[in-house]
């Protein structure tokens, strides 16, 4: 879409359409958001060939665009990966409703009941790229707490998105609710974002950016609506010297090559300087035979000639690729000081058997998911019993970690008197 005014025209009426919708949903109940539910995933499974398709037209352009490994990776779908998506709607499904429950109640020595109460948060912008799963993620998560969701793909995986979300409005018509619900923008003009950050004349009540640090940057510098933020994710993890080590190898593998491209895959492995004559070697060497380049420092260098000199940028990279940095440190204490200096408060993990090193690490390492003895992989809302995520937060406001329905919610406060007034 070329003309701008009319780009603007456009994306100022799917905001007044998100508002009427998100009235409609605010009073529907959870059996009728629970049957569009349904119906989106029985849609995804029925239109398998056609949104395979999509992706692979995505896919073919992608890879003519020269995107590297970890980008197709996030990219691509395969029937497995497809299927993932419609058991991850089904268990959105079967949650509970957020909407409407009572946080908290109490009533004053005046007779007045107070009760604090969940509540949508109204009409949703999501931003994304490359993964045509947040399509369906976003749009789920939205619906089940009942707010209106605008989402915006990236123009890597529009085709995909765009069939993809074909199978949601699908499902919203099945249960009687309006198209306008979900809303895909259906352009790529970078325009259509800079609409959305200023709010569509205060249709937006919040956005949510999920994507690379151009993108990050921009929401940061132009959003004109509150944000729960995506940041990069820097993920560590730390083996104490007090750790397994058959356990640190098999977490380390896991955690830096198990999906490289995801915000929770580990980007620098830091060993217990106590630990350099049993652990290190070892930890290397795995991931060197496993293809992943290793950036290490003077004493990871002694291990393996492969092992290619860390720089002070290295510390600082989310690498969304098998590289990983890796750096001795002075005991518990060493890596929550490197995790404070270098981390972008997502995701690190401690492996130890000292449950004393175990619990100083897990209380002084400020990251929205702090692990023990298991892989930073597992920063994921599916894995969090949430059913699936529109990403993981690095905020301190409002949300934190993995956002799910209830992350999508805020509250009101609902007051019952009996004719009390104020003296």
């Amino acid at each position: 879409m070329n003309d701008p005014t009319n780009l603007h025209a456009l994306m100022q009426q799917m905001g007044r359409d998100a508002v009427a919708a998100q009235r409609v949903l605010a009073v529907a109940t959870t059996q009728q958001r629970n049957q569009a539910l349904l119906a989106m995933a029985t849609a995804l499974r029925l239109h398998e060939a056609a949104v395979l398709g999509a992706n692979a037209r995505d896919m073919d352009a992608a890879k003519a665009a020269g995107l590297n490994a970890a980008g197709l990776d996030r990219l691509r779908l395969d029937a497995a990966r497809l299927a993932g998506i419609a058991r991850g709607i089904e268990d959105i499904t079967a949650l509970p409703d957020p909407v409407g429950t009572v946080i908290a109640d109490w009533t004053r020595p005046n007779g007045l009941h107070f009760q604090r109460v969940r509540v949508p948060l109204g009409v949703i912008g999501i931003i994304y790229e490359s993964r045509p799963n947040v399509t369906a993620d976003a749009g789920a998560l939205c619906l089940k707490s009942a707010n209106a969701s605008i989402l915006r793909g990236g123009s890597d995986s529009q085709h995909s998105s765009t069939a993809i979300h074909r199978c949601l409005v699908e499902g919203l018509r099945a249960a009687g609710l309006p198209d306008a619900c979900i809303q895909l923008v259906p352009t790529t003009d970078r325009a259509a974002v800079g609409d959305m950050l200023a709010g569509l004349a205060g249709s937006i009540d919040v956005i949510v950016p999920r994507g690379g640090k151009s993108l990050i940057a921009r929401v940061q510098q132009e959003a004109r609506v509150p944000v729960i933020g995506h940041l990069e994710g820097i993920c560590h993890v730390y083996v104490d010297r007090a750790a397994n080590l058959e356990m640190a190898r098999s977490i380390v593998l896991n955690a830096k090559l198990r999906r490289t491209g995801v915000c929770g895959a580990a980007e620098t492995l830091l060993v217990d300087a106590a630990a350099e004559r049993t652990h290190l070697a070892p930890l290397v060497r795995d991931l060197l035979d496993a293809g992943c380049e290793v950036r290490g420092d003077a004493a990871a260098r002694a291990v393996d000639s492969r092992v290619v000199a860390a720089t002070e940028e290295d510390w600082h990279t989310e690498y969304l690729d098998a590289i990983i940095a890796v750096k001795l440190v002075d005991g518990v204490d060493g890596a929550i000081e490197h995790i404070a200096r270098y981390g972008s408060d997502h995701t690190e993990s401690i492996v130890t058997d000292n449950a004393g090193a175990a619990e100083r690490f897990l209380a002084r390492v400020d990251s929205a998911i702090v692990l023990h003895n298991a892989s930073t992989q597992f920063a994921d809302g599916g894995e969090f019993g949430m059913g699936a995520e529109i990403g993981i937060s690095t905020d301190r406001f409002h949300a934190r970690g993995p956002v799910g329905v209830e992350q999508l919610t805020s509250y009101k406060y609902v007051v019952r008197g009996s004719g009390q007034v104020r003296p």
